[in-house]
């Protein structure tokens, strides 16, 4: 049984932010607690635009709060974003969030992320296996 709170997450190596510090994440699961995915805690800075590729993982997202654009940059088709919205990424699309205001999500990934991996437009990787 796992049992942990965002709170003690806060500012470990399970909480991420981005180097152009657009977007912060929370890896409440991680490859590592072994139970086949990872489960992430995701705030996206209003007023952002933000370029996401994962070449290695399907996506779950559950929108909590916010309000936004999200945009398959390889159909152009473009989806509003609000609350209760989900999408899912099970084709490893790349996408494009646009942060209306700020968006708070829960985003599901398979295989699980492993580390504390930023988001790579090229879409490597060095997380699909787990490390002991």
């Amino acid at each position: 049984m796992i049992v942990r709170t965002t709170t003690e997450i806060t500012d470990t190596d399970r909480d991420i932010v981005a180097e152009n510090g657009n977007w912060r994440s929370k890896r409440i699961i991680l490859g590592g607690d072994k139970v086949g995915f990872s489960l992430h805690e995701t705030v996206i800075k209003a007023g952002t635009v933000n370029e996401f590729h994962y070449a290695n993982h399907v996506e779950a997202v559950w929108l909590i709060s916010g309000e936004g654009t999200l945009l398959d940059r390889e159909t152009g088709q473009e989806y509003p974003l609000g609350p209760d919205t989900m999408y899912l990424l099970n084709g490893h699309e790349r996408h494009t969030v646009t942060a209306t205001t700020e968006l708070r999500m829960y985003c599901v990934f398979n295989p699980p992320v492993v580390g504390n991996e930023t988001h790579d437009e090229n879409g490597v990787y060095p997380l699909v296996t787990v490390e002991d």
